[in-house]
């Protein structure tokens, strides 16, 4: 419980830190007297807090449904997204992820499904530092800090709602090439901490991505290949996808998973809603 507290100070505080930043070493468009802001493509699976060089007041709401063969049970797994910026180049994101198994086949083996849960609750910011507009470049850091929650079963049988928690503070770089073509870098370390145990686990993540922007509006077609590696072990996922714009505000998002190297997951699919609430004047 100490450390819980200790790392919601730690939110605040880093919270507090970037908006000032923000406020103070924002560039401004002279024409707009609003802040540069370049337009890059963000991936669909590990996406972004907020746009990168986000403006004061924008907003998004993220829905999501995704499937995955993991070694003989269906994982059934979801998500709501919250995305906004209160001052100008921050992005503060509130995040609810759940998951719900069933076997694929009548096991032989014994072995259960693993039991259906909120995965918990993921609170995250980005401080965009750097816009290059000559250069079409943008940089950002940001910090995702997770409290993890036990499975329903758990909690129906007296087990504590919080069952531990991760740290992830990463780095992002992004790039578009001349209108159409872009890429970005996600990249960062990851602790997690259960309740009980006193060393917590250690992960590294590397995520790359290219998208071609198509001739009408936002529509995009690209690939997401993410990396994660604990210790000398690595595991890698190729992650085809596209963006179809349905109104100027809303989108649809498709992503197949492909694992290159991971014995026990198979192919996934996960379709997500995009959308983006007017501004209001």
């Amino acid at each position: 419980m100490l450390s819980t507290v200790r790392s919601m100070k730690h939110i605040i505080k880093t919270f507090i830190a970037l908006a000032t930043c923000s406020a103070a070493f924002g560039q401004s468009d002279t024409l707009s007297n609003l802040p540069v802001k370049i337009h890059h493509a963000e991936p669909l699976f590990i996406d972004l807090i907020r746009d990168l060089g986000a403006r004061k007041g924008e907003k998004e709401l993220n829905l999501g449904w995704g499937m995955e063969d993991q070694k003989g049970f269906v994982a059934n797994t979801g998500f709501f997204e919250y995305e906004f910026s209160p001052v100008n180049r921050l992005g503060l994101e509130v995040e609810v992820p759940f998951s719900f198994y069933k076997p694929e086949f009548e096991r032989q083996d014994g072995e259960s499904a693993p039991r259906n849960r909120m995965e918990g609750v993921k609170l995250a910011s980005q401080y965009t530092f750097l816009v290059a507009q000559k250069y079409n470049l943008s940089m950002a850091i940001g910090y995702i800090h997770e409290f993890k929650t036990h499975s329903f079963y758990s909690l129906r049988h007296g087990s504590a709602p919080l069952k531990g928690h991760s740290l992830n503070p990463f780095f992002v770089a992004a790039k578009r090439w001349g209108k159409r073509i872009h890429s970005m870098i996600y990249t960062g370390p990851e602790w997690e901490f259960t309740s009980g145990d006193r060393n917590p686990e250690k992960y590294f993540q590397v995520n790359a991505s290219t998208h071609y922007q198509l001739n009408n509006g936002g529509n995009l077609i690209g690939v997401e290949v993410n990396q994660e590696y604990s210790g000398w072990e690595f595991a890698t996922v190729v992650r085809p996808q596209v963006k179809l714009m349905i109104t100027s505000n809303l989108a649809l998002g498709l992503v197949t998973g492909i694992p290159v190297n991971l014995d026990d997951h198979g192919i996934s699919f996960m379709a997500r809603i995009i959308f983006e609430p007017p501004k209001r004047k």
